[in-house]
């Protein structure tokens, strides 16, 4: 039996995952949460926009999944305004902005298998 550390282990938010894509998947797997920081990846966004930007969302999954996103630390909410009807944007913080390359590379390889079948 192997007794040597896996040097794969990552720690995050007091969480180990024995593989770093487990991680990455905890934090922005499923549907759409990898679809979201694409189209915030260039500017702030409201609520609508993301909402137009992808009209298979249902209204409640997208606010979840903004609120995980957000917890997560990839977007921030900033609310302008006191009074009823606040305008709430939406964008990378500097955490998630490191994930752009990514969501580039992402992209990139979408492109070429798309082409290629």
């Amino acid at each position: 039996m192997n007794t040597e550390q896996n040097t794969c282990e990552v720690t995050f938010h007091d969480k180990t995952y024995h593989c770093p894509i487990s991680m990455v998947m905890d934090l922005i797997g499923g549907k759409w949460k990898t679809v979201i920081l694409y189209y915030l990846k260039e500017e702030s966004k409201r609520f609508n926009q993301l909402k137009r930007d992808m009209p298979d969302i249902t209204e409640m999954t997208l606010s979840l999944q903004l609120k995980q996103l957000e917890k997560n630390g990839f977007i921030s909410r900033t609310v302008f305004g006191d009074k009823p009807p606040v305008k709430v944007v939406y964008e990378l913080t500097a955490f998630g902005q490191t994930f752009i390359p990514v969501l580039d590379a992402l992209s990139a390889w979408a492109h070429g298998f798309s082409e290629q079948n």
